[in-house]
């Protein structure tokens, strides 16, 4: 079975627990795919945990999670020095994030400090204790959550740390069908700690440097180049997508189009990742907030306004 193939049986694996959210399980992969990281932004109940431990167990990959609070210390995440009375010698005691998926639940709800060590750890795939460096286990990949309904006891993610999450997702109510299959699977059993493995951590690595090699046309980096400049134009948004937006654009595109069993970019595959990689990079001016005017919506505009190349 070839890897392009394998990654399919993945997406199918998920989608028979995760029920009806076949664009936010494929979103899911893309970013696992192309080496991004996750922030997932919606009310409680949703399934965030049942999505990443899904992922976790479709990959044989070991899962971590953990709730986040306003007490929580960057050690909790990182791990810590422990003192050996026997040998004298401190030794690592590794910490939540020496695991493959990492759940980052309520990450608006823990202090600034402790949000930089995860995204440190994101950025660099390592964790610093006591100037001892110790490597993350690959592949790596955040799932962070965050409830936009509360608002008290919360600290928001600064831009910067924003631009760290390859997408932002939403996985919303499901419609009637969805649920009541998802509670007939629920009666019958159908877990997500029921779920096989389809591949291995050791598969996702080597499906990363395959779709590293799918091939991108110049007229396809000028298609993307456009639209992130006309982010940075727009004078609705006092701030655009940066360039590490495009590199995440350019990868997304890469994975999609792999997981599209295709060597090859196509504008499509642009226009269906180019939402959830950008949006959330965007801030609205003081008059659009005034007007209550949406960044998806000044995206949108834009995407339909780039000139799509032949």
């Amino acid at each position: 079975m070839s890897k392009r193939e394998l990654a399919k049986r993945l997406e199918r694996n998920i989608n028979q627990v995760f029920v009806g959210k076949e664009e936010q399980v494929e979103n899911s992969i893309i970013c696992l795919l192309a080496g991004g990281h996750i922030l997932l932004e919606d009310v409680p109940g949703v399934g965030k945990t049942t999505l990443a431990l899904t992922l976790a167990k479709s990959m044989e990959g070991s899962f971590g999670r953990i709730q986040f609070t306003p007490d929580t210390l960057p050690t909790d995440v990182s791990g810590t020095s422990v003192y050996n009375m026997k040998t004298g010698e401190f030794h690592y005691q590794p910490g939540v994030l020496m695991n493959h998926i990492i759940l980052a639940d309520e990450i608006n709800r823990t202090s600034p400090k402790t949000q930089a060590g995860l995204l440190e750890a994101m950025e660099e795939e390592q964790v610093t204790v006591d100037g001892v460096v110790h490597k993350l286990p690959r592949p790596f990949l955040v799932i962070a959550t965050q409830n936009p309904v509360e608002f008290l006891g919360t600290y928001p993610l600064p831009e910067a740390q924003l631009d760290r999450f390859m997408m932002r997702l939403s996985v919303g109510y499901p419609d009637r069908e969805q649920e009541i299959q998802m509670a007939k699977q629920f009666l019958k059993g159908q877990t997500p700690d029921k779920v096989g493995a389809v591949c291995q951590a050791k598969d996702i690595l080597e499906m990363r440097t395959e779709v590293a090699a799918v091939t991108v046309k110049e007229a396809l980096l000028d298609y993307m180049e456009d639209i992130v400049k006309m982010t940075r134009e727009d004078t609705s948004l006092t701030l655009g997508a940066s360039p590490r937006a495009l590199l995440a654009l350019v990868r997304a595109s890469q994975a999609r189009a792999y997981l599209k069993e295709r060597d090859f970019v196509k504008p499509d595959d642009v226009k269906a990742v180019a939402m959830p990689v950008l949006e959330h990079r965007l801030v609205l001016s003081s008059e659009s907030r005034i007007q209550k005017v949406h960044a998806g919506d000044i995206l949108k505009s834009l995407i339909v306004k780039a000139k799509v190349p032949v």
